[in-house]
Parts: structure tokens; sequence; C-alpha cells
């Protein structure tokens, strides 16, 4: 192989290894199946792709475990009630926990008698503690609270 095949085949590789970690895998395929022949001073290249027989089936079975798998984690509860209100109140308090801090995700349960709302995915009490901090100016009766957190959640 002359250097400039394996140049040009390391280059390939790497380019198309960075793009398709946002797509899925059939997108992915068809990236690989289409011609290179933009940038190529020497020729066409031509990519074929075998698919192992299970592969599919293997991405998809990861992703459930992913979603299945729980560990021992923190929330900070923001409401907490079981009033004749108390849907509509955790509703509320979502709704403006959601506007007033996009970026960290809001649960809302109903867990008998009670409706809560927990927020975040900590898992360290620390963690917890300084989101406690940040939430307690819009909700001074925030709490850390114990709460099994799934990996998928932590993912996000």
């Amino acid at each position: 192989m002359t250097l400039r095949k394996y140049l040009f085949t390391i280059a390939f590789v790497a380019g198309t290894a960075s793009a398709a970690s946002a797509q899925s895998l059939d997108a992915f395929k068809e990236r690989l199946a289409a011609p290179a022949t933009s940038g190529l001073q020497w020729g066409e290249a031509r990519v074929t792709v075998t698919e192992h027989g299970d592969a599919a089936r293997a991405v998809a079975a990861a992703s459930r475990a992913g979603q299945r798998m729980r560990l021992r984690g923190y929330r900070v509860c923001i409401f907490f009630d079981n009033g004749q209100d108390a849907r509509a109140g955790a509703e509320a308090a979502r709704k403006l926990f959601e506007e007033t801090y996009p970026s960290t995700q809001a649960y809302m349960v109903y867990d008998t008698p009670y409706f809560k709302v927990t927020v975040g995915d900590c898992l360290t009490a620390e963690e917890a503690i300084v989101l406690k901090g940040k939430v307690s100016a819009t909700f001074p009766k925030a709490f850390v609270k114990n709460e099994e957190v799934s990996l998928a959640d932590l993912l996000r």
C-alpha cells in the first residue's frame, strides 16, 4: 500500500468515525456506502459495509439495558403534598422549575397519597446539596432526598 493510500485511509476512517457518532446505524451505513468523490485527487474510493448478523439487535439490547440499570443517587425534592390541590400544585412547581432551570431534569410522580416533584440526577450528596442551594431561591422548602436514578437519566 502506498503512503498516499495509507494516509487517505486513515483520514477517511477518522472523518467517518467522528461524523458517525451522532448518527443512527442505518444512516451511518448509507454514508459509508456513498461514493467519496469530493477531495479525491487520484481516483474513486469504494467502501462495502457488511453488518454482522445481530449487530442491530445488540445495539438495541444495550440501549434497553441502560434504561433498566438503576443506581443509588440523590435528587432535590421541590414539592411534596397530598392535599386536595396537590396535583395542580405539583404541575405548577414542575412547570416553574422547567422554565427557571431548563438544563436540569424534573420528575413528577404520584406515590400514594403524595404528589412529588424531584429534580436533578445526582450521584453524590454533595452534588445534590449544591443543586439544592441553586434552587432554594425559587423553592425555599426544597430538600435533598435519596432516590434510585437510572443510568439513562444520568446520560441525558
